[in-house]
């Protein structure tokens, strides 16, 4: 899946990327860095954040 399908899938469900990293126990702002693609979440914890959002496989 790519950025712009999770972002439109927020906006189906009516939720918010600030609600979705409360209730995932993330950092809002680094979550969004990870969506729009200023941080590229090859390893670490911005790779558990791109699994979580499906942007990415689980295995790196």
């Amino acid at each position: 899946m790519n950025a712009e399908k999770v972002k439109q899938g927020f906006r189906n469900r009516g939720e918010t990327l600030k609600s979705w990293c409360e209730r995932h126990g993330y950092e809002y702002t680094y979550t969004s860095r990870i969506l729009n693609g200023s941080v590229k979440a090859n390893r670490g914890k911005a790779h558990e954040i791109a699994v979580a959002l499906g942007l990415k496989n689980r295995a790196a």
